[in-house]
């Protein structure tokens, strides 16, 4: 029986074909700007299907930042070269492209990269969560990559991560080891570098969360997808680009039963009114 257009949240782009069996979505096409998008994922994924249209941006971090923290935001065109007048840039989590290829291997080209390259350049802050981080993975903005899960399988669930890093403008409302509890919801979040470019990172204090118990232990069993090192977030070496798999835009409402994930976007608005930063015309 055909899935109820009401998990689909609104986006640009037309409904082709959207058909299933109970809870599992077999086929699903959305006529976007220039092609057609094929996905195949369960229900649960397809509720943030405007995150899986490469052409729209994601709503969750506009919700919370627009609605919850009364901030100006502005979505951003895949095909805009310019991100005049913004002071920090979300890449959400999604399945861009599908997730053909790779993970962000195909988003990475988007015309808007350019620009978010530039912008990243000259000190802004960018923000990538889950697919968003693993499209800067592609696009050069972070060192590494991203593998399928150990398990081979979709994790959908809570975890810990620890604060390896407070000193960034983005955990600036953390504690040095404060564990926070996020949800994660991937199926490649095994990150992997080499040898010398971890212990580049490590030097750096680039890596900023790190998979462990509730208790703050780094343990091989609180590693949900085999990350090397445990690593669940890592930024550039400026300190102003930051890439994690954990979102924190699904746990910083009250309502929500969590707001863990709230600290992350306090903390870089501290940031950014403690720099006084001015809107910049940044262009690809």
């Amino acid at each position: 029986h055909p899935q109820p257009l009401d998990l689909v949240r609104p986006f640009r782009g037309e409904v082709v074909r959207l058909s299933g069996v109970g809870a599992q979505v077999v086929e699903l096409v959305v006529r976007t700007e220039d092609q057609f998008l094929e996905l195949g994922e369960p229900a649960r994924e397809v509720r943030v299907l405007p995150e899986s249209v490469p052409e729209l941006l994601g709503e969750e971090p506009v919700d919370h930042l627009g609605e919850v923290l009364r901030q100006s935001v502005r979505q951003v065109w895949h095909k805009e070269t310019s991100l005049d007048g913004l002071d920090a840039v979300i890449l959400p989590g999604g399945f861009s492209y599908g997730d053909y290829l790779r993970t962000g291997a195909i988003a990475r080209f988007s015309p808007v990269m350019g620009a978010v390259k530039q912008f990243a350049s000259v000190g802004g802050m960018v923000l990538g969560i889950c697919n968003g981080f693993q499209i800067l993975l592609e696009a050069g903005l972070l060192p590494g990559a991203m593998l399928r899960n150990r398990s081979l399988t979709f994790i959908c669930k809570d975890v810990y991560v620890g604060v390896e890093n407070a000193a960034t403008p983005f955990t600036g409302r953390c504690e040095p080891g404060q564990v926070l509890k996020l949800p994660i919801a991937h199926a490649d979040g095994n990150y992997y570098t080499d040898d010398v470019s971890l212990s580049q990172m490590k030097a750096n204090a680039q890596v900023v969360f790190r998979y462990c118990t509730p208790g703050g232990t780094i343990t091989p069993e609180a590693n949900p997808n085999g990350s090397l090192d445990n690593i669940a977030g890592i930024t550039n070496a400026d300190g102003n680009v930051l890439g994690m798999m954990p979102h924190p835009e699904r746990c910083a409402e009250e309502v929500l039963g969590n707001e863990d994930g709230r600290l992350i976007f306090l903390s870089m608005l501290d940031a950014l009114k403690k720099a006084k930063l001015q809107p910049k015309t940044v262009t690809a």
